[in-house]
Formats: structure tokens, sequence, C-alpha cells
């Protein structure tokens, strides 16, 4: 009997080791998060690399969301990650039936991650489709376009958030607390520029057609810096540029680099700049009582911010900044609290976007 009992006390403590083990590795983990089914489905549509390499992976991380489904054009796609992710056949989707997501009580949340082109029709699909939506950044390729999807999700009474990572991260609204509680006085200039160099040539981020160019993309970074380190909204474009040092790229009046100037209230001025062509990564607020400065003013992790208060950082790793925005989001939905970041939100920088190239076009202020 004694010996029995070891023989019992001893498979017990291996298959538990073993279970901790399995859960410990990286595809225990996984497996382990997809039968938790924690909180809202998600389902993303578009498995480019910021869904491939980001979002999936941070809703692998999440506490109020999970994957639930994906919509791709691609059946190799599809498969993948049908294996990778546990995804049963029924949430799997393609752009033709799209629309019969409306019957899958498995998906709550459609998030769109496509080209800016089409963020328009697919936001307006899953609102029609009954779901709530979450739209990455350029919410769309024109304010009109905007204002037609905000329509369509508070016509159907569904959530509207728009990708901006960045409002969700701790550094972030840490620096605009102190800019917004007026505790560097009267904010005299702005200079907030975000880009990188693009070593590709043929990517839809250098397509017009599809919603490319540095404006559309890493210029809404510029722009929120500058909206955020004035700590409201701007009334002008005062003037602007865009250029390329790569016409063979970067053709028929698609910008590689973009530059602007815009007026807040009280005279204040912020020039921007955004580029595919080169690395900027700032923003410079000078104030009344001295000078915030955050280098980088985005990325996926290490955002520093220093002031007259002293630095501020927060560690964290990649990618806990879509994790970060994916639960608020989620958690707002649930509670049937305002998004963080709604509509109105990706509308704003739109009419900003929209304005700064109606000034490089014609070389005049544009009043917004």
């Amino acid at each position: 009997m004694a010996s029995n009992l070891i023989t019992r006390r001893k498979l017990v403590q291996t298959l538990s080791l073993g279970s901790a083990a399995l859960l410990l590795s990286p595809s225990g983990l996984l497996a382990a998060c997809n039968t938790q089914k924690r909180g809202l489905g998600v389902a993303l549509v578009g498995l480019g690399y910021y869904s491939t390499d980001l979002l999936a992976p941070a809703l692998q991380l999440t506490k109020h969301c999970h994957l639930a489904g994906i919509v791709t054009g691609s059946p190799d796609k599809a498969e993948a990650w049908k294996r990778k992710y546990n995804i049963p056949d029924k949430n799997i989707y393609n752009y033709s039936n799209f629309d019969s997501i409306a019957n899958n009580k498995d998906i709550d949340v459609v998030y769109v991650v496509l080209p800016p082109s089409m963020h328009h029709e697919y936001v307006i699909r899953a609102a029609n489709a009954g779901k709530h939506v979450w739209c990455e950044k350029p919410m769309a390729m024109t304010a009109k376009e905007c204002t037609e999807m905000i329509e369509a999700c508070k016509k159907n009474k569904k959530s509207l958030a728009i990708g901006y990572r960045l409002q969700h991260e701790p550094t972030t609204q840490a620096y605009r607390r102190i800019i917004n509680t007026g505790q560097l006085g009267k904010i005299q200039k702005v200079d907030c520029a975000a880009g990188y160099r693009d070593g590709r040539t043929d990517h839809w981020k250098q397509k017009k057609e599809l919603g490319g160019g540095a404006l559309y993309d890493m210029g809404v970074y510029a722009i929120q810096g500058a909206r955020f380190g004035a700590g409201t909204e701007p009334i002008a474009v005062v003037s602007a540029k865009t250029s390329t040092t790569r016409p063979e790229i970067y053709k028929n009046g698609l910008d590689e680099t973009t530059e602007a100037v815009l007026e807040f209230p009280g005279g204040v001025m912020a020039s921007i700049k955004t580029s595919f062509g080169e690395n900027v990564n700032h923003l410079v607020v000078n104030a009344e009582k001295g000078t915030l400065e955050v280098r980088p003013v985005q990325q996926y992790n290490g955002i520093r911010a220093k002031s007259p208060l002293g630095e501020i950082y927060h560690d964290y790793k990649v990618p806990m900044q879509q994790a970060m925005q994916m639960d608020d989001d989620a958690q707002a939905i649930a509670q049937g609290k305002p998004m963080m970041v709604p509509g109105e939100e990706g509308l704003r920088d739109i009419r900003i976007v929209e304005a700064i190239y109606k000034s490089a076009a014609s070389g005049q202020r544009v009043v917004l």
C-alpha cells in the first residue's frame, strides 16, 4: 500500500512538473491564453506586419480581450494563423464573406488593420455587421470618410476607437498632464518630428492611391505631438511644403517628407516634420517655466520625457503599448464608457492633414 501511495505521489508530481514546463514554454503559454478566452473576442482584418508582429502577440498578453478571429485574402496566411493561434474555421473570413461575421457571437470587435484607403469601407461594413470597431491610424483618406465612419458606428450603436497606441502609453499620458495642468506655464513654441528612413520601394506606403506618403503615416505622430505640446487645437496651417529625394519611389506628388507650421490659439507656433527619408523622432516644448523634451516621441517602447519637473520613463517590453491600448478599449466597451481615442480624434488629425496638403499646394495659409 505504502509503495503504491509513493508511486501515485511521484506520478502526480511528475505530471505537475510537466504541466508547469508546458505552461512556461512559449507554445504552452500560447495554448493557455487561447483556451482562457479572456473578455471580448477580437477579429483582426488584414494580416500584415502590424497584425502579425505586434497585435496578435499583444492579444496573448491582454486581460480583457483575446484573438477570436481573422479576416484575410490569403489562404496560406489563414492556415498558418489557424495552426498558430488555434482559431476555429468558423472564425476565419475572407474579404468576400466578411459581412457574414454579423452572425458570429465569438467576435465582439473588428480591428481594421488595412491600408488607409480601405479603412472607410471596412469600418462601415463592420459597424453594419453589428460589431464594435477599432481602426488603425490614419483613420481614413478624407475628413468626409471619417465623418461617415463615425456616423455608421453611431447608427449601429457601436463604439469606434482609433489605434493611437501612444495615447494609452504612460510616459505620453504623464507629459500631457504636465502641459494640460499648466505646470510649465504658458506654452511659447513647439517642435515635433517623426520619421524614419524607409528602404522599401513597393509597399502601400509608397502608393498614393492606397494612402501612402509620410504625412498620412508618420505625420500623424508629428501632428499629435504638436497638439499635445500646445495643449490645445490648431487654428491654422501657416505654411507647408512637401518634397522627395527619391522621385523614382515617391512619385505623382507623393510626399517622402512634409514640413509645416501650425498656429495655435494665443499665437503659439508649432513646427512639424515627418519623413520616410530620414530618422527624426522628438518633441520639444518651450514654455514659460522651462523646456520639456520627449526623445523619442514615438516608438514601441522606451518613450522618455525630461522637463524642469524631472524625467519620466516607464520600462516595458514590446508589444505592451498595443496590449494596453486594446485592454483600455475593451474595458470601455464592457463598461459602456466612452472610448479614450474615439473616431472624432482621428477626424481632427485628418482635417489637419488635408489642410497641410492644401497649404503645400497653394503656398498659402489655410484656416482650420
